[in-house]
């Protein structure tokens, strides 16, 4: 079974187009969230909750370019840039954004001689200068 990766999105001004992102396997998160009532579930560990714990920053939006996020920057925007403290927060005020990964028969290739998939078993070339 392939793991289902979503994201949390954390936007610090309403009228800002800045987010921050964090990468969480949704099933952890889900749990992770609604563990205790007011408080998340300290029981389950963050590594199991998050894919990393890196923070990317998007100024178009949670749809534009994602980047890392400079240490200057966490701490004008956090008040820290200790990455465990970053990402509780994150995943604490965030909103969860459900992805859709890749789910075996949801996806197939439409035609493979077109593209990339292509494999050439005529072994042309394959064996000069040996």
């Amino acid at each position: 079974m392939v793991k289902s990766l979503s994201k949390v999105v954390f936007k610090p001004d309403t009228q800002s187009t800045n987010e921050y992102i964090v990468i969480v396997n949704s099933e952890e998160f889900k749990k992770w969230k609604e563990g205790v009532p007011l408080f998340p579930d300290t029981s389950i560990p963050l590594a199991e909750v998050v894919d990393s714990f890196g923070v990317f920053h998007s100024g178009q939006g949670s749809q534009g370019l994602l980047g890392q996020v400079s240490n200057q920057e966490l701490d004008s925007v956090f008040g820290t840039h200790k990455d465990i403290d970053v990402v509780e927060k994150i995943l604490a005020e965030g909103r969860f954004q459900s992805g859709e990964g890749i789910k075996g028969a949801g996806w197939g290739a439409t035609n493979d001689s077109k593209g990339s998939g292509f494999v050439d078993t005529r072994g042309g070339g394959s064996t000069r200068g040996i």
